[in-house]
């Protein structure tokens, strides 16, 4: 089964409810400041599921207010990006500079390095589906992804759908899920978010003056991941299906800070240590899951994941089967 945690207020004295749901937030997600008007009465139920690095939660909660001050955003930060589904009721959120009201199905991304006020709305309750993705090793750079914020994500239509149907089938189907699935799953939530995100920021010409190149990028590194078995992956090929120049290539890749090569050994290698991790591959030797990620030397394979997670591919299998939550503690970032 998925690796889930579960809070009932019924369980816990009326007295104690809404401060223990409260600390139950803090300590599974970020300190919060919060406050409710239900007093004794207040009920809530809330479910966390693991998938990897990152977290997928459903909550039925009461009427309630949640804040991240300054001051709590500087004693814990998890460094996540958090996209809110309202499926119940509506929120008024408060970030920044922007503040935006969102009924059901209008999904809206917060990003928890920065404070935050929340009110949640509606009668008898709120329900939400929500999923905390690290911000590091995230395609899309922190700038991008302040365009964003508060900003209404529509989950009817197009990409949005997509999103919101596999949340609502992740958060109401759990059971059918084992802990091995959390690393696949989190990557289809990955290219999801990714998908919705750079659909919206394309659109939002007004404040992204740079979109053309940006969803080029987008693009281009989304090839990539689909082709990171072949072989014959390399810049020429890249530039040729895209249309554009090798040197063209090579320019926009350094307006993000790595190169070509660099961030196609990142991909490989994430898919390379996902595989080391799942327990449904522990019969596959490692050099046979080394070439299938583009690794085709045995040697060279175990270098490079040594030197971007500290710890020799064989090391890190036999860790992540005696420790199933290895994959989430270790969420390196390869280096450059």
């Amino acid at each position: 089964m998925m690796i889930e945690k579960t809070f009932r207020s019924h369980d816990v004295p009326s007295t104690d409810r809404f401060d223990a749901w409260r600390k139950r937030l803090g300590r599974h997600v970020s300190p919060l400041g919060s406050g409710s008007d239900e007093g004794e009465g207040f009920r809530a139920e809330t479910r966390l599921l693991r998938l990897g690095g990152s977290r997928v939660w459903s909550t039925t909660v009461d009427p309630a207010t949640i804040r991240r001050t300054p001051e709590l955003v500087r004693q814990s930060d998890p460094g996540v990006y958090t996209l809110i589904l309202p499926l119940r009721g509506e929120s008024e959120v408060a970030q920044g500079d922007r503040e935006a009201v969102h009924g059901p199905f209008d999904m809206h991304v917060l990003d928890s390095s920065q404070p935050v006020h929340l009110r949640l709305l509606g009668g008898p309750s709120v329900y939400l589906i929500g999923a905390d993705v690290p911000k590091a090793g995230f395609p899309l750079p922190p700038p991008w992804m302040d365009q964003l914020l508060t900003r209404r994500l529509p989950g009817r239509e197009g990409v949005g759908a997509l999103l919101s149907g596999f949340l609502m089938q992740l958060t109401d189907d759990s059971q059918s899920y084992r802990s091995s699935d959390g690393p696949r799953l989190e990557a289809a939530l990955l290219e999801l978010l990714t998908a919705l995100f750079a659909h919206h920021l394309d659109a939002n010409d007004s404040g992204a003056p740079n979109s053309a190149r940006h969803a080029l990028v987008l693009r281009i590194q989304a090839f990539i991941r689909q082709h990171l078995r072949d072989p014959q992956l390399t810049p020429p090929a890249i530039a040729a299906a895209h249309h554009i120049s090798v040197s063209y290539l090579h320019r926009i890749f350094q307006g993000e800070g790595t190169t070509v090569s660099s961030w196609i050994r990142e991909q490989r290698l994430a898919n390379a240590r996902r595989d080391l991790a799942d327990p449904t591959l522990r019969d596959t030797p490692i050099h046979v899951i080394a070439f299938r990620w583009g690794f085709p030397r045995a040697a060279d394979f175990s270098r490079v994941f040594r030197n971007a997670y500290g710890i020799p591919p064989r090391d890190y299998r036999d860790h992540a089967r005696l420790n199933p939550a290895l994959p989430a503690s270790h969420s390196v970032t390869p280096a450059k």
